[in-house]
């Protein structure tokens, strides 16, 4: 008995190694979820961002049809990585909403020019207090509104092609 009592603490070292080596190679999910999915929109409005396109405010959703919020930034380099699959679902006919994050109507307009437009209105949230209470965690993420104004699902980070399936399968199933 006692000599197994010596050999306890390489034991104990070999358990707590082998804990330490798993968290390493399987790291923890650390995304950010929105607390607000499957609850409505938070009340807001902001202006618009460009003279060529209107704000958006929480009274433009609810009228029975789904749309997309995409919480964005000119200086986001994965926001650039995301513009095509973007302009995939406005190609598709999904209406998306743009909400500029600490930007300036110049810097926008220059992503737009550069990555595509899939924008029907974007507001202007220059102090990220709606992005706050979406329940948004950085840029890019994607909100899919339904048609009553609540809010569907989020995508953390930029949206891959995989997503984009999802989301128009899950937009033409609420329409």
């Amino acid at each position: 008995m006692r000599r197994m009592l010596l050999w306890l603490p390489l034991l104990l070292f070999a358990a707590l190694f082998g804990l330490v080596a798993l968290g390493l190679f399987k790291p923890a999910d650390r995304t950010v979820r929105s607390a607000m999915v499957d609850k409505p929109l938070p009340d807001f409005t902001l202006p618009a961002m460009l003279a060529s396109k209107p704000g958006i405010a929480r009274s433009s959703f609810g009228g029975g049809k789904p749309r997309l919020i995409n919480v964005f930034a000119s200086w986001c380099v994965p926001c650039i990585a995301e513009a095509p699959e973007l302009m995939k679902l406005k190609a598709a006919g999904v209406p998306i909403d743009g909400i500029a994050i600490n930007d300036t109507p110049e810097a926008i307009q220059t992503f737009l020019d550069r990555n595509g437009d899939p924008y029907q209105r974007i507001g202007n949230d220059k102090a990220s207090q709606v992005q706050i209470a979406l329940g948004s965690s950085g840029v890019p993420e994607t909100f899919l509104i339904d048609g009553r104004g609540r809010i569907v699902r989020q995508y953390v980070s930029n949206l891959q092609d995989d997503q984009v399936d999802d989301i128009l399968k899950t937009w033409r199933g609420m329409r």
